[in-house]
């Protein structure tokens, strides 16, 4: 296969080209390698937290008040989302990129010069000479609000694909909901503040496939960055790595295919007046096996204005956020790039 046609049709494409040296776009500068920073792989684990209503209310929201403050990230079981969703979920992503033909998958090819157009590719951010390509594939979906759910945009392959994304649209809805209420209440606030603040929920469900890549050590699958809505919510297959930055070093995160992953993203940052912190991740690449995620990322609407919770700020605790239209926030984030939290520290007030 032509290598220069190979990077048009995606990463799957080319490691399925057998290539032995990545691209030049795909090599990362030597601070954001793996072997540059620590990196601490199975000493410790994010908290787990079981949601089941037999589970002492305030011994819950006291357990992710603390993972909030202490990670920006925490798994939750016994979450109320049927478990077999989850494995239709993970097994309908599947299918489309690993049964379904390069030119199938074409047909549903998002706009490569447009960031966060709903469909198949591999860019997340607008295109630059300059910029550095993650070693991933991906389909995004957009969800919510329903008037944006079209699911003819969708793959048809297999026959349940539409349906299993519908389900699964509305199941993790029901949960970023409930998340965001115990948040509010772990802060002492109404269980409806930060729910409010967001407003109404702009879903999308970005499956992303990370195929073996022949140079690990010199790439990056996603590259370091915090999700810039309100709340995300990630599923993994059995294959490790999502790193979280804690405390300095990267952390891999134990896949647990039962287990929801809740990560704390940007706005919540904000509106939590800093109290709670939006987490920093990546995904690594492996040599020999293929990784598949479902993220679900609930954000405000871009007309949103966002700014710390008025619950949060007084004489004692100034605002330590200017107050962000989030369409805005969007475009800075995918025309500055992530590079870890540079976003949000643009919005931090001189105290």
């Amino acid at each position: 296969m032509d290598l220069r046609s190979a990077t048009m049709r995606g990463v799957q494409s080319l490691a399925e080209a057998g290539i032995a040296h990545v691209p030049a776009q795909y090599i990362q500068p030597p601070q954001t390698r793996i072997g540059f920073s620590l990196v601490k792989h199975n000493n410790i684990d994010i908290p787990t937290i079981d949601l089941d209503p037999s589970q002492s209310k305030q011994l819950v929201r006291e357990a992710i008040g603390s993972a909030c403050r202490d990670w920006g990230a925490f798994h939750v079981i016994n979450h109320g989302v049927p478990i077999p969703l989850l494995d239709e979920m993970r097994s309908a992503g599947l299918s489309f990129f690993e049964r379904c033909s390069t030119q199938d998958k074409l047909c549903y090819a998002c706009d490569p010069n447009l960031a966060a157009t709903e469909g198949y590719g591999s860019k997340m951010l607008q295109s630059t000479d300059t910029a550095v390509l993650d070693w991933r594939d991906y389909f995004d979906h957009h969800t919510l609000p329903l008037a944006r759910r079209n699911p003819s945009r969708w793959p048809h392959f297999p026959p349940s694909y539409r349906h299993v994304v519908s389900e699964y649209s509305d199941h993790m809805k029901l949960l970023a909901d409930k998340l965001l209420a115990i948040i509010s209440e772990s802060l002492g606030l109404p269980s409806y503040v930060i729910g409010d603040a967001v407003g109404e929920f702009y879903q999308n469900i970005t499956v992303s496939y990370y195929p073996p890549c022949p140079q690990p050590d010199i790439t990056l699958g996603l590259q370091s960055h915090s999700d810039m809505g309100a709340i995300t919510l990630l599923i993994q297959d059995h294959v490790e790595g999502l790193q979280v930055f804690k405390d300095g070093q990267w952390i891999t995160v134990l896949p647990s295919p039962h287990a929801i992953l809740v990560i704390l993203a940007d706005q919540t940052e904000i509106i939590t007046n800093g109290k709670y912190k939006s987490a920093q991740h990546r995904a690594i690449t492996n040599a020999s096996r293929a990784r598949l995620s479902v993220a679900t990322f609930h954000d405000p609407a871009k007309t949103a204005k966002i700014s710390p919770a008025r619950e949060l700020v007084n004489e004692s605790s100034p605002a330590r956020y200017r107050e962000v239209i989030y369409g805005d926030y969007v475009t800075s984030w995918y025309t500055k790039g992530p590079e870890g939290k540079q976003n949000m520290d643009a919005l931090l007030l001189k105290c």
